[in-house]
């Protein structure tokens, strides 16, 4: 479990379906994807991240909101091919109720740190369609910078941000 100020990022559970699929369902929220999911798609991404628990001790974790325990989505860490890499990334999913509140840049943060803070990885990545504004921005705001654009079958062109351990370690500083 990770803490923030107004979050907290727990591990997945069951339960959590119709709070994930009210997010994952949506054409607004999924734009940047090939389509929204349908509950097989959203149940396989909960089974997913159960599984990258145990794989590798990580995974993307349920978004709640601390005052009220409200699921408002997921932030984490996953494995993803990044122009043919197998690379650490934090990926993020927000219901658009809570858009605009910082909680993805909030819920992002904690999890760059727990990398650095929990792992070897010298470096920690995310990657998006290059439309997504809200994904780059979210990078940005937490020390990343843009690292590789690329040709990518699943979203046209990608974009990858990056931060590296030296360079968290700068920021922690001040």
């Amino acid at each position: 479990m990770i803490e923030t100020e107004r979050l907290i990022l727990r591990n997945y559970t069951l339960e959590d379906f119709d709070a994930l699929y009210e997010i994952m369902s949506d054409p607004e929220t999924m734009q940047h994807y090939p389509a929204p999911f349908d509950k097989d798609r959203t149940m396989g991404w909960i089974t997913w991240n159960l599984d990258n628990y145990e794989k590798y001790g990580f995974g993307l974790w349920a978004v709640t909101l601390k005052e009220t325990g409200e699921f408002i989505g997921d932030c984490g860490i996953t494995i993803q091919d990044i122009d043919g890499e197998m690379l650490p990334e934090i990926g993020y999913h927000i219901n658009k109720k809570h858009w605009r509140k910082g909680y993805a840049k909030e819920a992002a943060r904690a999890c760059r740190d727990w990398v650095f803070e929990h792992t070897s990885y010298n470096e920690i990545y995310s990657y998006m369609k290059y439309t997504n504004i809200g994904s780059y921005s979210t990078a940005l705001a937490n020390g990343m910078k843009k690292v590789k654009e690329y040709p990518d079958p699943k979203n046209e062109i990608s974009y990858a941000y990056s931060i590296t351990r030296d360079e968290w370690e700068k920021l922690k500083k001040g």
